[in-house]
């Protein structure tokens, strides 16, 4: 895969690892069990740019072309209980996600770095979600960097640029949307049965707890094997849902 060079594609590269790291330690966790024995050589656990998963020995490169994961995870295994096996490996992974993203942001100065930290600091870290610290779902209010240079704000729109000359413009983005203290009144909780591919394009608006706020989304992709959602909030970001915990909680209200 290419190496991403913007803002935005080392975030969706952070998102992805992070998202197939998050499926070995939870999802998979018997099958990534299994997989670290310790009669193995050295292994490290990658998540992927797909959101995929491995485990498998490091590169031969020395040095390597990225930074490599922890080396000797499945020696570590038998010697704890396995949810705090788990938990290490956790740690280490937000280590090397992290260690990934500013090796490819190298070349960015302080704005650049302070504006790809506030993307990527919107999301739990591993060892919170597979600690059942905070929902896997959860995304934290994004703070954005309070100064920029006129160079940042230069590289930025540049980027958009380069970026709109090959995207067509989505009407559903509103640059300074604000969220709403009160749900639309044409809006309706959704509910287990709404849930089916045809929920895909429609908008619906979703409850903050940690603001109090109600934030105007739009369905993109229904997975009704795993009961989630892939979702754009009309400031452009996206999360994925878990569509069963919002609708126990009745924190999304679909429009009509």
């Amino acid at each position: 895969m290419p190496t991403p060079k913007t803002i935005e594609a080392i975030y969706e590269d952070y998102r992805n690892r992070r998202e197939g790291l998050l499926l070995a330690l939870i999802d998979d966790a018997k099958e990534l069990y299994a997989a670290a024995g310790p009669e193995r050589e050295n292994l490290c656990l990658y998540g992927h740019p797909d959101g995929n998963w491995s485990v498998d020995l490091p590169t031969e490169e020395v040095p390597p072309e990225l930074p490599e994961p922890v080396l000797g995870i499945n020696f570590a295994r038998d010697g704890m209980e396995r949810k705090d096996w788990l938990a290490l490996c956790a740690v280490h992974s937000d280590a090397w996600l992290m260690s990934l993203a500013f090796f490819y942001a190298a070349r960015f100065d302080a704005d650049g770095r302070a504006e790809l930290f506030s993307l990527i600091n919107q999301h739990p870290t591993v060892y919170e979600v597979v600690t059942g610290r905070v929902a896997r779902n959860k995304m934290y209010k994004r703070k954005i960097p309070k100064q920029q240079t006129t160079a940042a704000h230069a590289a930025v729109a540049s980027q958009a640029a380069a970026l709109a000359a090959f995207e067509e413009p989505n009407p559903f983005v509103r640059p300074g949307y604000q969220a709403a203290d009160q749900p639309l009144p044409t809006g309706r909780l959704l509910t287990a049965e709404d849930v089916s591919p045809a929920l895909t394009g429609r908008q619906a608006e979703l409850f903050w707890p940690d603001d109090g706020k109600w934030y105007l989304i739009q369905f993109n992709a229904i997975y009704m094997d795993s009961r989630k959602a892939d979702v754009q909030y009309a400031t452009g970001e996206f999360e994925q849902l878990d569509l069963d915990e919002v609708i126990r909680d009745g924190h999304c209200s679909l429009l009509a």
